[in-house]
């Protein structure tokens, strides 16, 4: 006998909070939070075949789908507290829905997030995923601040997660320690959360890594009204990255490549010393690769030429 969309809510996604701001979470019309602070929105979709392969494990989406709100809250400086989920499937399985529920509530718990309401509805697999978070008043980070001279800096590794992808695609089962390291960058992606957090007041313009370093740097420089020049051999590469593929590939990875979800900065140089301090305590690096400037658009130069990329980043609807 088939389950109801209840049954499946109460089963799979009712799930206690303690967090006293949730006057009213899931089993009504609507939820009802109480807010001290600015309130920071974001919602995220993912569709089956276009955002992850269609076999992809239930607890892998869950917690991809989530993991792309936190990131964008972290671009924001913005602490990350209540979540709705829409979730649209064909048929109410249960070890698809154990799967994918455990997935999104072992990331929920780990950074204080309550699952306050949402819709389930069949069809096609999608899953889209709202997050609430509170920011700090004037202390936002947005991608209109950037400042000609602007230091650009990235955390992390770049192109690890469109490399591991690139495994998965091909079926590589090799199990070895590097291959696995690059496939769990795509499948279990870590929020820049604490991160960007710390860099409240310090960044100038930020955002998450999504699209791809170069569209999304571009991002930046569109809403501050100035231009980029990065360049491509101070990206850091992961060793993993590195060892599997060509240096052209890897580069190429770094700077086209999406869904790395590392953040993405600008400051003035004088605060090198303050980024590295504030990231002290989560253990993230974050690497100088170039620099903002008066020109429009964004340049790659390699060796001290022009480098071209092979593809400017992902783009929807294209």
């Amino acid at each position: 006998m088939g389950q109801d969309e209840f049954q499946v809510i109460s089963k799979y996604f009712q799930r206690s909070t303690e967090d006293s701001a949730v006057l009213l979470g899931i089993g009504d019309d609507a939820a009802v939070v109480e807010v001290a602070g600015p309130m920071v929105v974001t919602t995220d979709t993912m569709v089956s075949g276009v955002h992850f392969p269609s076999e992809t494990s239930g607890d892998v989406v869950g917690y991809r789908v989530l993991a792309a709100n936190l990131s964008d809250l972290a671009a924001m400086g913005a602490e990350p507290r209540w979540c709705t989920l829409a979730l649209t499937m064909e048929n109410a399985q249960d070890e698809w829905l154990a799967k994918f529920s455990n997935g999104f509530f072992d990331l929920a718990y780990e950074y204080g997030v309550s699952l306050i309401g949402g819709d389930l509805t069949r069809g096609p697999l999608v899953v889209t995923a709202q997050l609430f978070g509170v920011g700090k008043k004037d202390h936002l980070l947005t991608r209109s601040g950037g400042n000609v001279d602007d230091q650009i800096y990235v955390t992390g590794s770049l192109g690890d997660s469109v490399a591991g992808l690139s495994l998965i695609n091909k079926g590589i089962a090799d199990a070895s320690d590097r291959h696995q390291v690059l496939k769990n960058r795509f499948l279990r992606p870590t929020p820049r959360v604490s991160e960007g957090i710390a860099m409240r007041g310090i960044a100038n313009a930020a955002i998450d890594i999504s699209d791809g370093l170069l569209a999304d740097l571009g991002h930046i420089c569109q809403a501050s009204g100035c231009g980029a020049v990065i360049d491509v051999e101070r990206l850091p590469l992961s060793e993993e990255l590195r060892t599997l593929f060509s240096l052209e590939e890897a580069q190429n990875f770094a700077i086209c490549g999406g869904e790395d979800y590392e953040l993405c900065f600008t400051a003035s140089p004088d605060d090198e010393p303050a980024i590295k301090k504030c990231l002290e305590p989560s253990g993230t690096k974050a690497y100088p690769i170039g620099q903002l400037v008066k020109q429009p658009g964004v340049v790659c130069h390699r060796s001290g030429k022009p480098f071209m990329p092979a593809s400017t980043g992902y783009l929807h609807f294209t």
